[in-house]
C-alpha cells in the first residue's frame, strides 16, 4: 500500500490498484506549491468535513478524473449541486463495500461548514479495510473516547491523526489516541501549514517514542509504502 502526502491533511493511498484521495487542499496551500495538481487522478475522493482546507480542490479533481466523492449526506448533495457527477453519500456508523475494500464512516469531534458558512453536516473520519491493510483516517478531531472502541473493533495497522493543536488535538493527545486505537504507527497531519499549527518535530516524535509508538512526518510530495 503506497501513501503520498500532498500537504496539510491531504494524502492519496493506493489500495488494490485504486487510488483514494483524502481531503484535497493543495492549490491554496503555499507549502504545496510544487505539487502538480493536474497529475492527481484518483478513483475516489474521501471528504471528512466541509471546511475549505479539506475540500478546496475536490470539485476540480473530481470533474477532471471522474472520481467518486465519498462524504456525508450534506456534502454529497453540495457536490452534486456543484457539478460533481459521481457521489456516494454515507453517515457515521455506516459501512459500504467499494471495489478496493470497505469504508466505515466514523464520527469526529469537530465542526463542519462550507466556505460560505452554511451547514455541512457533522464532521467525520474513516476506517478503510481491505485485504492489504486496515487503517484509520481521523479527519479533523479532538481526542474522544470512541477511538478506544475503534481500536477494539478494528484490527488497525496504522492511523492518520491530526497533531497541530489549536483546531484539532495536538501531538500529546494524538499519542494517547494511538494508544486508544491500539496502533504503533501514526502518520501526522494538519500541522505546520500555518504558524498557528507549527510544531516542534523532535518533541512530537519524542512524545510518541516515549509511548513506544512511531510518529511519521512525511515531506510534501513524498511517497511511502506501508
Amino acid at each position: 500500500m503506497q501513501v503520498t502526502f500532498y500537504g496539510h491533511s491531504c494524502f492519496s493511498v493506493v489500495i488494490n490498484g485504486k487510488t483514494i484521495l483524502f481531503d484535497p487542499f493543495i492549490t491554496p496551500n503555499e507549502k504545496a506549491s510544487h505539487i502538480d495538481v493536474e497529475s492527481i487522478n484518483p478513483h475516489y475522493i474521501l471528504i471528512s468535513h466541509g471546511h475549505e482546507d479539506h475540500i478546496a480542490d475536490c470539485i476540480s479533481i473530481a470533474e477532471r478524473s471522474g472520481a467518486t466523492v465519498v462524504a456525508n449526506y450534506e456534502i454529497g448533495n453540495w457536490m452534486t449541486k456543484n457539478g460533481v457527477t459521481n457521489v456516494h453519500s454515507m453517515a457515521p456508523g455506516g459501512t459500504f463495500e467499494f471495489d478496493f475494500g470497505k469504508v466505515i464512516m466514523t464520527g469526529a469531534l469537530h465542526s463542519s461548514s462550507f466556505p460560505d458558512g452554511s451547514y455541512a453536516g457533522v464532521a467525520n473520519g474513516f476506517v478503510l479495510k481491505s485485504g492489504e491493510k486496515c487503517f484509520y483516517y481521523a479527519g479533523d478531531t479532538g481526542l474522544f473516547y470512541d477511538m478506544k472502541m475503534y481500536g477494539e473493533i478494528y484490527d488497525l495497522d496504522f492511523a492518520f491523526l491530526p497533531i497541530g493543536d489549536n483546531y484539532t488535538m495536538g501531538y500529546k493527545a494524538a499519542a494517547l489516541a494511538a494508544d486508544y486505537l491500539n496502533v504503533d504507527t501514526v502518520i501526522g497531519m494538519h500541522y505546520d501549514t500555518w504558524e498557528v499549527l507549527a510544531i516542534n518535530h523532535d518533541k512530537a516524535k519524542g512524545e510518541f517514542e516515549a509511548c513506544g509508538k512511531e510518529l511519521i512526518l512525511m515531506d510534501i510530495g513524498s511517497k511511502r509504502d506501508f
